[in-house]
């Protein structure tokens, strides 16, 4: 108790803060939440977690993966809606979820990987169909997930089923979720066989490279979490009411693949500081405090 005082002390002091430890090693040294009201704290890619909890390491409709990365905790928001997504992937005929990525104990930068799921609110769920849910943790080392999209990035694989739409569906209906990120691909062939009059949840959906072996949920601020800062713009903003399918067919084929090819020269200037990069400083204030209970 003393040594997390004395933490929080240094921690309040600019010119200690300044020379102070890179935010990711600190938090990522955490091996429980800490003991307080559960609350998201701000942004998404810059932010801690108050009181998050951790995601039992198996249930009856999923199991957590890579659990040497300690990366299964979450807001108490996130683990509910995750059990009830699982429920509803064995409703469609799963036998459940293998869930990825979360948050670490108390949130933060992350030592690798990640930009994001600092605030306890981002999860990663496997495009693998679990084949049984009893995985030792081993097994759960070394499985792998399997990629619904072609190499050329325009089109799904077969191992993409109608399973996955409706699991997806399930996801971004949930007044919980606020975006949920994958492969253009997949939004493509989803935007393709919707109906016309079943497409709105589709604007929730947004591609985002890299997202082809698993999707990436995101909830919005949770009751309780003032501290939090809501996603900007908007998705409804971002597609302006719409399902972002001609969007996506058109800008994501053509010009933000050809960027990935041949990557625009940066802009001379200094170069902005990544989250791998952020002091305590750099977080906001009641990260600290985060830090420092019990």
């Amino acid at each position: 108790m003393i040594a997390r005082l004395i933490l929080l002390c240094l921690l309040a002091l600019p010119s200690v803060a300044s020379a102070s430890p890179l935010a990711k090693d600190l938090f990522g040294a955490q091996r429980a939440g800490s003991q307080q009201k559960p609350q998201a704290i701000g942004d998404y890619a810059k932010g801690c977690g108050a009181g998050l909890v951790q995601l039992p390491e198996t249930g009856p409709t999923w199991q957590a993966m890579r659990l040497s990365r300690g990366r299964n905790w979450g807001h108490p928001e996130l683990v509910r809606f995750l059990i009830d997504l699982s429920g509803a992937a064995r409703q469609l005929g799963w036998t459940g979820l293998y869930i990825g990525d979360m948050s670490q104990p108390r949130g933060g930068p992350m030592t690798s990987g990640h930009a994001s799921h600092q605030i306890g609110l981002d999860a990663d769920v496997w495009m693998l169909p679990p084949a049984r849910l009893n995985l030792t943790r081993a097994e759960r080392e070394s499985l792998s997930s399997v990629s619904v999209r072609t190499e050329d990035q325009k089109r799904v694989t077969g191992n993409w089923t109608r399973a996955h739409h409706l699991l997806l569906k399930a996801a971004a209906t949930d007044p919980r979720v606020d975006r949920i990120f994958v492969a253009a691909a997949a939004k493509i062939e989803m935007c393709k066989t919707a109906k016309p009059s079943d497409k709105a949840w589709l604007q929730k959906i947004r591609p985002l490279y890299g997202h082809n072996t698993h999707f990436h949920v995101r909830l919005k601020c949770p009751g309780g979490s003032q501290h939090c800062r809501r996603q900007t713009p908007s998705v409804a903003e971002l597609s302006k009411g719409g399902d972002g399918c001609d969007e996506t067919l058109t800008w994501w084929v053509t010009t933000y693949l050809d960027e990935l090819r041949n990557p625009p020269k940066k802009p001379k200037g200094p170069r902005k500081k990544g989250p791998r990069e952020f002091t305590m400083a750099d977080l906001p204030r009641q990260c600290a405090g985060v830090l420092a209970a019990d």
